[in-house]
This record gives structure tokens, sequence and C-alpha cells, in this order.
């Protein structure tokens, strides 16, 4: 096992529930990297009978925790950051070993964490509440904001460890405790986190039960979450169509919701913007973390008069970017999560072009030696229209459609004209 795992706490077998102590027995995840297809470490998923005592030990740790000053709770998320801080190269690789994201992105993840709980130590010193006077002569009320309870974090496997710090951090200094879900394929950060989190509560005397985890599938343990009335706040990272089933459950028993779902992200290219800054900035979006970001480019909406020459561009450049091992500090795009993700990405392609586009550069499946486990693949450059079937779908995995606007003869406006057009295209597009 490599030096990293054994200084995050992974074992060969690793138990996928906690809430103050380890617990699991149910079946055993086997757990491989989409780098090479090689095992990595097994971590066994909790029975509903177990999500019941961690659902308990959750709150009653978040009884406790809520009578904490604020202050003190913005000083135990204070250490935990530090803690971070300790373990950011060693959590950054095994982000890029289970989920397969280049390191620099693994690292740049931990670094949200960090950033994160230094935001909520600030915070954890501005819980205000307003005092107002009433009808009754020399009486005031006041307003005291109060802990929701144990909030319940689904997430997803692009993003392994940052959406539960985004969560975790905010929910601790309010007063909450969370009980933490991650995605069955990237359960190691899940685990490897709790354990840095409870490290810092076991110093300072704190019931490392406010950041409870469990490991299990959606059908069983996720299924509980959304329904367990003693998680008031569930909230959940995942594709739109799952996210109108958890909206659904949750607001049957009238619990509520934080859903981040997909995107299907769009730049638009005037005539007068500077190729030089659009080229990175597509790049990058597009095939960053493999396209596996809902945050993800997926559609360039290009004037006619500048089409040609960006599309000529970013052929080349595409041509360019280094596929590999994301553990390699040259890669640039590391392999998609699963081989269904593979399978997702040809289904798109044969859509595309079923719907009268054209595929101008890549796709292609790779294999051999430089690339084992099958899971990496070129990224895509297609032509096509706006109100194409597939075009209006997510795919999470590298494929950028070009989509032509306006005409061939159009000439750049004035700078100032420029701005004007920005602001107007910027207030103009729907959002959300």
């Amino acid at each position: 096992m490599q030096d990293f795992l054994t200084k995050l706490g992974i074992e060969e077998n690793n138990l996928g529930g906690f809430c103050g102590e380890w617990l699991a027995s149910g079946p055993q995840l086997e757990v491989t990297s989409p780098i090479d297809g090689a095992g990595i470490a097994n971590v066994r998923q909790v029975t509903e009978e177990e999500y019941e005592k961690i659902a308990v030990r959750a709150h009653r740790a978040f009884l406790e925790w809520r009578k904490v000053p604020a202050p003190r709770r913005g000083e135990i998320v204070r250490q935990i950051g530090n803690k971070l801080r300790e373990y950011k190269h060693e959590l950054g690789q095994l982000v890029s070993l289970e989920m397969g994201k280049i390191v620099a992105e693994g690292e740049g993840e931990v670094q949200e964490m960090i950033d994160i709980c230094d935001f909520a130590v600030g915070l954890s010193r501005q819980l205000y509440g307003n005092t107002m006077q009433s009808e009754r002569p020399d009486h005031r009320m006041f307003e005291q904001w109060h802990p929701l309870g144990v909030v319940g974090v689904i997430t997803a496997f692009n993003f392994p460890v940052a959406v539960w710090s985004w969560n975790a951090a905010l929910a601790a200094v309010c007063g909450d405790a969370t009980l933490w879900k991650p995605s069955s394929q990237v359960p190691l950060c899940g685990v490897a986190v709790t354990k840095i989190a409870a490290e810092v509560c076991r110093e300072n005397d704190i019931d490392p039960a406010v950041f409870s985890l469990v490991v299990g599938k959606g059908s069983t343990v996720g299924e509980r979450i959304l329904m367990d009335k003693r998680v008031p706040l569930i909230s959940f990272t995942g594709s739109t169509q799952m996210g109108f089933r958890v909206a659904e459950t949750v607001g049957k028993r009238l619990g509520r919701t934080i859903l981040e779902l997909g995107g299907n992200n769009a730049i638009i290219v005037t005539p007068s913007a500077n190729m030089d800054l659009v080229l990175p900035a597509i790049l990058f979006g597009a095939c960053g973390t493999a396209g596996q970001r809902c945050t993800s480019t997926r559609r360039i909406i290009v004037h006619e008069s500048v089409k040609d020459e960006l599309v000529s561009r970013l052929t080349r450049a595409y041509e360019d970017v280094r596929i590999g091992s994301p553990l390699d500090p040259d890669t640039l795009m590391g392999p998609l999560v699963t081989r269904g993700a593979v399978a997702d990405l040809q289904n798109a392609i044969e859509r595309v072009t079923a719907e009268g586009g054209e595929i101008l550069c890549g796709g292609e499946a790779l294999d051999g030696d430089d690339y084992p486990g099958g899971h990496y693949v070129k990224p895509c450059i297609a032509a096509a229209k706006n109100h194409f079937s597939i075009v209006q779908e997510e795919t999470f995995a590298p494929i950028l459609y070009i989509i032509g606007y306006g005409s061939k003869d159009a000439t750049p406006r004035e700078a100032v004209d420029d701005i004007k057009q920005a602001i107007e295209i910027h207030n103009d597009v729907p959002q959300g």
C-alpha cells in the first residue's frame, strides 16, 4: 500500500460507518482506481440497522454540540483546516488515485476545504440577532438563530472531499452535526476525511459523531437519510434527475434541501473576443476533470464571423492535450471515472451525428500500455445546433458543442460597445 494511504489511515480493509466508533457489516466495496483499474482498498458498507445506530449517535452529538459557544465551534473548524493543511498532499493524492482528476486539481480541491474552513471560522463570530422595540414600554425583543440539527450531506464522485467541507464547516459553526454519505465510487476519500475530523474532535474532547459517516447504497442508506425526520436538511450534489427525487422525498416530510445539480454551461464568443483569452478558458473548462464537473463548459456559442478561426485554433489546442495518468504532473486530462462514462461519451457522439452534427476532432477511446483500465478518451469537439436533444442534455464527459450564431459579415465593434454588448448579454441571459 502506498505511503500516503497509510498516513491517511487507509488500510486494506476499512469500515464505512462512523459515529465516534467505526462500524460496518454490510457488503464490501472493492475500490479500484480509474487510472489503471487496479485495486486500492476495500470498504465495508453499513446496513440499515447500523445506519440507525449512527443516526442516533449523530443526533446525540448534536444536542451537546449546539451548546458549545459559536466561537469555540469555530476554533474546532480552524483546527480541522490546519489538519487539512498537514495532509493536503496526501489527501490530494488520494483524490487523484480514487477519482482520477489530475494532481493539481486533487490538491486544489483540498485547498478549497482549507479555504472554506477559514471562511467558516470568521462566520462563527457573526451569528448575529436583531433586537427590536415592542409595543410595551421599556421592553425590547431579540432574535436568536438556533441550529437545525443533523444535516445530511450526500456528495458526488467528482468532488469527493470539497463538497463535504462546504457543508460540514458551515454546519459546524452553526451548531449542527453532519451525517455524510459519500459516493460509493469514492468511499476512501470519505473515510480519510472523517478520520481527520475525528482526530481534531478527540484532541478537543468533542464527540467525533458531530462528523458522522455512512458508506452504503443509495437504495438503502441513501433512502433512509432522505426519509429520516431527524435530518431536517439534506444537502445533495448530483444529477438533476436525482435532484427531483431528493426534493420530492424530503419535501413530503417538510424537510429542507440544498441541491447542487447538473449543468450544461456555455461560453458566448462575440466578434470582438480576445482569442488568446478565450482559448485557455475553453480548454480547461471543457477538458478539466475530463469534463466531469457540473461547471464544465459544454457549449460554445460563437459568432459566425469568428467561428472558423476559433474552431481552427481550438482543434489544434485539443491535439496538444496531454492525456494520461493524473499522478503525472504533466498530464492535463486524466481518465473518466468508469467505463460507463466512456460509453456515455460514445453514445453522445452517436446521437449528435444522428441529429445532423459533425465530429470535428477527438472522441476516440484510448487503450494500450499508456492507457490501462479502459477509462481514457480523447476530448471531443462537435459542430451542432442548440436545439439538438443531446445538446440540451448534460453529458458527464469531455464533449464540446460548437454552435454558430449571427452573420459571417459582421465586424468587431468599438471597445466601448464591446463592454456594453457584454453587459447586455450578461443581463439578458436567464440563469438557474
